[in-house]
């Protein structure tokens, strides 16, 4: 029996220990997926869309009844005396007797039911409501656009450390191994010694960008895991690599698309501004309007030697009062209309604002869509160029074997061809970013 019972708890030691290290894995996809609910600010975005709902029923709840209750208890230490004609009570005239009206002790609740009948602000303010809620909307949208954005350039960061690492430590090999040779030559008294230095220094060159691509990588991780929401350090792996996602996102059918301004989240958002500053105007007139509020209100009241209220004896007191209140602004030396001409101002600003908002988007767009063809165009022409630059670096590594080439010939080609891996994965990475961003103002996805 102690034998199992070791067992389970070794089993289960280990079940823990794998589910703490379990790695995550993920196609772009599912990272973009996993971090619309688990990103940050996408979490705080539907809170705010949970706040405008609950800020829309706050400022129709303004309006509805409102009922208020209250107790009150105060005990006069020293009470007050009144001076009576002492002729009222038989006394002698232009005497004055001393009186004390109350008892010492009172205690009062009062119920009130207040309801607002008209005020012009809180109809302005319940239709703001709903601007507001459209707002809060279109802010969620923009929040979920940006964090696929980040998510997609953080994907595509760590795809091109890593194929970044693959071909610097191919490149490593191959250099240590032409230095290997070329030194055996040299100590042979078969070559030069700057055909030994020449190799060094690029070996040199290509540990240190392999060192620093190591780093990267840690780093464009750590980006990623805070693009989706996960913790700094958490164990993520890729599913996709950096040539195929490029030719996924090969689509020039998407320039073709027909563009809708309304569905552009930022022109949405400048609507929205629009929208606010006309109901800020409307607001800032209806300050000119009478306010009708009524108001009922019930209590009791009791009086007592001393504090015995809850007693069975105590008589209580019973009152009630029915009322209006009418607020009608006379004049206010301008002041409403001032308010109101600064409102009216807004207003026409902020219709010029969309107007420019809708021209700028449109200016960002075509450039979006030729950003999106150079990088296309740039990713087949690095595309050419690696193939050439390897069939370069290729022969002058067999001239440079024959005799027929020196160091500084091969360290040439070698330098041009690593420039030109750079600028291929380069190329793949602009072209993921770039459909990216068009896809962000067209509001579209694959």
């Amino acid at each position: 029996m102690r034998n199992q019972l070791v067992i389970l708890i070794t089993i289960l030691s280990i079940s823990l220990g794998y589910s703490q290290e379990q790695t995550n894995s993920f196609t772009l996809e599912e990272a973009i997926q996993f971090a619309l609910e688990n990103n940050y600010s996408a979490i705080n975005a539907n809170r705010d869309i949970i706040d405008a709902q609950k800020q829309k029923w706050e400022t129709i709840a303004g309006g509805l009844p409102q009922i208020n209750g209250s107790l009150g208890y105060s005990n006069q230490l020293k009470q007050p005396v009144t001076l009576l004609p002492a002729e009222l009570v038989g006394g002698a005239a232009g005497e004055f007797i001393p009186v004390v009206f109350s008892q010492p002790q009172s205690a009062t609740a009062t119920a009130t039911l207040t309801q607002q009948i008209f005020d012009g602000s809180y109809i302005v303010g319940v239709q703001a409501t709903k601007a507001f809620l459209s707002y809060s909307a279109n802010n969620k949208e923009k929040t979920e656009l940006d964090v696929r954005k980040q998510v997609v350039e953080a994907y595509g960061n760590v795809l091109l450390a890593e194929e970044s690492i693959e071909i610097l430590e191919k490149n490593k090999t191959t250099l240590e191994k032409n230095l290997f040779e070329t030194s055996k030559l040299f100590e042979n008294g078969l070559g030069e010694e700057e055909s030994v230095d020449q190799l060094q220094i690029t070996l040199s060159s290509i540990e240190n960008q392999l060192q620093n691509a190591l780093r990267l990588k840690d780093i464009t991780l750590q980006m990623l895991n805070v693009s989706m929401g996960l913790d700094l350090n958490a164990p993520t792996q890729l599913k996709e690599n950096l040539e195929d996602l490029t030719m996924s996102k090969m689509d020039l059918g998407i320039l073709g698309i027909d563009f809708n301004i309304n569905d552009n989240v930022d022109y949405k958002l400048a609507e929205n501004l629009n929208e606010q500053r006309f109901f800020e105007w409307k607001l800032a007139r209806s300050r000119a309007l009478p306010t009708l509020n009524a108001y009922v209100n019930y209590g009791s009241s009791a009086y007592s030697e001393s504090f015995d209220f809850f007693s069975g004896d105590q008589q209580w007191f019973d009152s009630s009062i029915l009322g209006f209140d009418l607020n009608i602004p006379i004049f206010s030396s301008f002041k409403r209309s001032a308010s109101t001409q600064r409102a009216k101002i807004a207003l026409e600003k902020s219709k010029t604002q969309l107007t420019e908002a809708e021209q700028q988007i449109r200016l960002q767009l075509e450039n979006a869509k030729n950003n999106y063809t150079l990088a296309i165009d740039n990713y087949e022409t690095a595309k050419q160029n690696l193939t050439l630059s390897e069939r370069i670096e290729n022969k002058n590594q067999i001239k440079y074997k024959e005799g027929l080439a020196t160091s500084f010939e091969l360290r040439q080609a070698q330098t041009q061809l690593y420039t030109t891996q750079q600028e291929y994965l380069q190329s793949m990475v602009e072209v993921i970013n770039n459909k990216t961003e068009l896809e962000t103002i067209l509001n579209t996805k694959d």
